[in-house]
């Protein structure tokens, strides 16, 4: 039995031109291709495409995927192997979400704290994080290329995507937050280790090098509403995260 291209873009939600990428890249080829010129799929290759699927899950990259694929026989072995991860990851996100949500309580209870402010909509956080026609000017002059990047991710996303960046995002401004309280050092690997995750973030929308990523750690400060809106987590959370910043631009990019 075979399928169309169409109708495996349907099945499992990758779009046919995605599909055709696989195609030229040799990562997921037809099993034939047909008087008409259309790509047809048989079982096989929906079992390659579910574990390429698994793989992109766990943020391999599409050569790393086919280095896997090519060297390994046993299907069941490959699918279990994943599975193990699943659960592994499964683990981390649920411990994951029980600190944040132990977070957002203490935070909610020390509204008469000095160090730490009530978060009441967590969504107003981002009201910053859409600039002014003013300083979208200065970006698109300073980096025109990371500009239009940018620009066209966000007009991909739904509002739900954004809805589920802005958690995210409060997520992780919560857990530096907490390294900054608790006086961990901004170049400690643990903190370190959120400025991977924030870097790649940031790659959702551009790419910035070292001086970029600084420049960018920087607004966080010198911008009025991005930096009230950290510091709206922890007074001093805007400082922290560009310290920080700079040390894993330092170290890590060029």
């Amino acid at each position: 039995m075979a399928w169309s291209i169409a109708e495996v873009a349907r099945m499992s939600g990758v779009t046919s031109r995605t599909l055709r990428h696989y195609d030229e890249i040799g990562l997921l080829p037809p099993a034939w291709i047909g008087s008409n010129g259309h790509r047809y799929y048989e079982e096989a290759d929906l079992l390659r495409l579910q574990q390429i699927l698994l793989m992109r899950e766990l943020d391999l990259g599409l050569r790393e995927i086919q280095a896997v694929l090519d060297s390994q026989v046993d299907r069941v072995a490959v699918l279990r192997e994943h599975h193990q991860r699943l659960l592994a990851e499964r683990d981390r996100l649920g411990t994951l979400a029980r600190t944040v949500g132990r977070t957002i309580a203490e935070l909610e209870e020390a509204e008469e704290n000095d160090s730490m402010t009530k978060i009441n909509r967590p969504e107003n956080l981002f009201e910053g994080f859409e600039p002014s026609p003013e300083e979208n000017e200065k970006v698109r002059d300073r980096w025109p290329r990371a500009w239009e990047q940018s620009q066209r991710a966000v007009a991909t996303m739904t509002a739900e995507d954004t809805e589920r960046w802005q958690r995210e995002v409060t997520a992780q401004m919560i857990r530096v937050a907490e390294f900054m309280v608790a006086g961990t050092p901004v170049d400690d690997p643990a903190v370190q280790t959120e400025m991977a995750e924030h870097y790649r973030g940031v790659c959702r929308f551009w790419t910035p090098n070292a001086a970029a990523y600084k420049g960018l750690a920087q607004t966080y400060v010198d911008e009025p509403q991005m930096r009230a809106n950290f510091d709206k987590i922890a007074n001093g959370l805007a400082v922290y995260q560009r310290d920080a910043m700079v040390v894993y631009a330092d170290a890590r990019l060029s």
